[in-house]
């Protein structure tokens, strides 16, 4: 079979992993032949490009050496084929013209909504595999990437606990997470924060700074909060002036600094001397968490899915996603990965469970 596979949306870590398990299975025990397309959709629609600009043949020898790379090697773009005029059209003529038997597209719910709705359309051959840092697609319970996010974020935590106690500050950090606090909950446990801060369960500013006032009233002049750029502030998102990606989503990134100004003024209202006023200093992630080495869960979680992918496809078993249950690698329909089953847009979302627990750890 000629398989083609392409990596939209952001990069993540892992997503050379799954590219090498796609081609290294699909090349040595199935004899196929792989097409990467690059830079997600926009090599399947963006006709006026070259060819060689558009696909490249990924074979044993180029995919040496990628297991521990991060980025992807076929590139990503937030294209959309679904807002560009005869942008459907065009990926499923040139689906054809690269005489492809079948697609495995590797990324989020952006992507992999495009993905169903060339399957639903056009019927055509397309298998998921799924890649977002922020953790949540439905249908599986982790997706490449968020575990290396997780590390990074917990590292940078980690190191802010220093700098806050020796200069007796409050530090907020934000990490990435625009529908889900997962990378919030996830490295604000594991980085001993004192309030987390997301989207499913927002606690209010006054709740924050009691849980800081009374660290302060115990000895512990410094705290450590946690912010999802996700994290509303006065109902609304802080976003960014660069307007709207193709799939009509802001950018997002910055709500710690004004929310580091709000707690500084609250916390600091009723304080006349100025050897007590209390320092509240932003602190963001931002892309960093996509960057760098797959720790060790996402090289082989991507792998396993990779391969999982090459299954569904040598099984005609299209329209399926590959995806994590417990420890087990199974796939289900992208249709319900990508909510499509549902009239209104569905995100896995922290549970209320687990937010309850680290709230038990607050302060």
């Amino acid at each position: 079979m000629k398989i083609g596979v392409l990596t939209g949306g952001g990069d993540a870590p892992g997503l050379n992993a799954a590219i090498r398990a796609i081609v290294k299975d699909a090349c040595r025990h199935h004899g196929d032949e792989v097409l990467g397309i690059k830079y997600g959709w926009a090599g399947l629609i963006n006709e006026k490009a070259s060819e060689e600009d558009r696909v490249i043949p990924l074979t044993l020898k180029d995919v040496s050496g990628i297991l521990i790379k991060g980025g992807t090697i076929i590139g990503a773009s937030r294209t959309n084929p679904l807002e560009r005029r005869g942008g459907m059209k065009a990926l499923k003529r040139n689906f054809e013209k690269f005489g492809l038997d079948a697609l495995i597209a590797i990324g989020g719910e952006d992507t992999l909504g495009v993905a169903y709705k060339a399957f639903l359309r056009y019927g055509l051959p397309v298998v998921g595999v799924p890649k977002t840092i922020d953790n949540d697609l439905w249908e599986t319970d982790s997706t490449i990437g968020f575990n290396t996010a997780c590390h990074i974020a917990t590292e940078y935590i980690d190191r802010l606990h220093s700098t806050a106690e020796s200069h007796n500050r409050v530090e907020v950090v934000e990490v990435m997470g625009r529908h889900t606090g997962w990378i919030a909950i996830r490295s604000g446990m594991a980085g001993g924060a004192d309030a987390i801060l997301i989207p499913e369960f927002p606690l209010t500013i006054d709740t924050v700074c009691e849980i800081i006032q009374q660290r302060i009233a115990e000895g512990k002049k410094f705290s450590i909060i946690v912010v999802s750029e996700g994290y509303k502030l006065d109902g609304k998102l802080v976003v960014q002036s660069g307007g709207k990606d193709a799939f009509g989503h802001e950018e997002l990134g910055g709500v710690s600094a004004p929310l580091s100004a709000i707690l500084e003024e609250k916390l600091n209202k009723k304080i006349r001397r100025k050897d007590d006023k209390i320092e509240v200093k932003p602190e963001k992630l931002g892309r960093v968490q996509r960057g760098g080495i797959p720790n060790t869960y996402d090289r082989v979680l991507a792998t396993r899915l990779g391969l999982r992918a090459v299954d569904l496809v040598h099984n005609h078993q299209f329209g399926r996603m590959a995806a994590i249950k417990g420890y087990d690698i199974v796939d289900v329909e992208l249709k319900s990965a990508v909510g499509a089953a549902d009239e209104e847009r569905r995100v896995r979302t922290v549970p209320k469970a687990l937010f309850e627990t680290a709230t038990r750890l607050f302060g």
